[in-house]
């Protein structure tokens, strides 16, 4: 697939400083009408960080999740919080709150 916009965009801006830095990635989408590529987006942020020599936190379970495939997952985990504002609004405060408290636990703060 081609590169999203953003992600050319935002490879041209990324330079060597950020190796060590350390970053999150979360993402929110629609898991039910894009089930095969929910969240994307988020795991093209992360292959970039990543390729930079970005120390990444917060991986989360994919466990309530409903969706086929996405670019976000890594061994069975998303590469950070991903919330369903049409399909799990309901859900998404209590990941936040919880997503916040690990990223303590892991230093990232």
């Amino acid at each position: 697939t081609s590169p999203t916009s953003f992600q050319s965009a935002l490879s041209l801006h990324l330079c060597a400083r950020l190796g060590g830095k350390k970053v999150a990635v979360f993402g929110v989408g629609d898991q039910q009408s894009y089930s095969d590529y929910y969240c994307d987006a988020a795991g093209e942020l992360y292959d970039l960080f990543e390729a930079k020599g970005c120390k990444m936190f917060g991986f989360t379970s994919t466990d309530g999740y409903e969706h086929e495939s996405s670019k976000a997952e890594r061994d069975g985990k998303f590469i950070g919080l991903l919330c369903d504002e049409d399909n799990q609004y309901d859900l998404s405060e209590d990941r936040a709150k919880a997503w916040i408290a690990q990223l303590k636990d892991e230093g990232f703060f």
